[in-house]
């Protein structure tokens, strides 16, 4: 069956890699990015016309009317793919003293994926970027109140996105399912070669285990629950991601800063 999957961060690495990999299959591939041109090269290079989202995830506003321009177009994502994400920034905070780390990797997805979820059905997916990274979550960083450096916002925002995805799965029941994954250590994306200077390894690596999760049936039952491709099986993440103090400071954060609500 012909699925609609929106995959943000879509220009280049995994999620472009994913997005040629899923209409390849016949799917309907909806690509966000930040950069026109890029969009545009993506487009080409996925093939056969698909459409394109033009959006800068560090700003929260243009995050929801990213949302509301995609269900004036469509009245139903199968598969959300929240790929997007930063590690090394030249500004770290946003004109309204957010960290912009945490923007990206954990309130802009959040805030997406609760615009969309009134047309994500209920055997739909929600597939969360996390990594083997993964450090408690300071509340004042989370906040934009505490300076972190580049690792510490990046760990601290990736296992914020593992807890709310644990956490929206425990809201809805019924489904979507909701999924976090780590792609694999140090591929050979943008992002590794600027942060830490290695070509990296195979993009594919990534982009299987996406397919992986947004399709196949092996995670038809996984909701909340986390897929580290570096030991290729389902794992438990960070041990705060089980501390109940700890994810219901990071959510009513999370609530807080975006404004969005599981009654969206």
């Amino acid at each position: 069956m012909t699925k609609t999957i929106l995959i943000t961060g879509a220009t280049d690495g995994i999620g472009l890699l994913t997005a040629k990999t899923l209409a390849d299959e016949g799917h309907i591939v909806l690509l966000h990015g930040r950069s026109a041109k890029k969009l545009e090269a993506a487009a080409k290079e996925v093939g056969g016309d698909p459409e394109t989202f033009l959006a800068d995830l560090s700003r929260l506003e243009e995050v929801a009317a990213l949302a509301e321009a995609i269900r004036a177009r469509h009245d139903r994502i199968d598969v959300l793919i929240n790929n997007a994400g930063v590690y090394k920034v030249a500004e770290t905070h946003t004109p309204e003293g957010l960290d912009t780390r945490f923007v990206v990797n954990t309130l802009a997805p959040y805030l997406l994926t609760q615009k969309l979820l009134p047309i994500i059905p209920a055997d739909g997916r929600v597939v969360n970027l996390s990594s083997a990274a993964q450090a408690p979550v300071g509340i004042a960083a989370l906040r934009g109140k505490q300076a972190l450096d580049q690792m510490q916002a990046y760990a601290q925002s990736k296992l914020a996105i593992t807890i709310w995805t644990q956490a929206l799965a425990r809201a809805h029941p019924d489904g979507p399912v909701f999924i976090a994954v780590n792609p694999g250590s140090l591929l050979a994306s943008k992002m590794v070669k600027e942060g830490f200077g290695v070509a990296g390894n195979d993009l594919s690596i990534g982009a299987d285990i996406l397919c992986r999760a947004a399709l196949s049936d092996e995670f038809a039952e996984a909701t909340g629950r986390y897929f580290d491709n570096d030991s290729g099986g389902f794992a438990e993440p960070h041990s705060a991601a089980s501390d109940k103090t700890q994810v219901a400071a990071v959510m009513e954060a999370i609530r807080d800063l975006t404004g969005a609500t599981d009654r969206e």
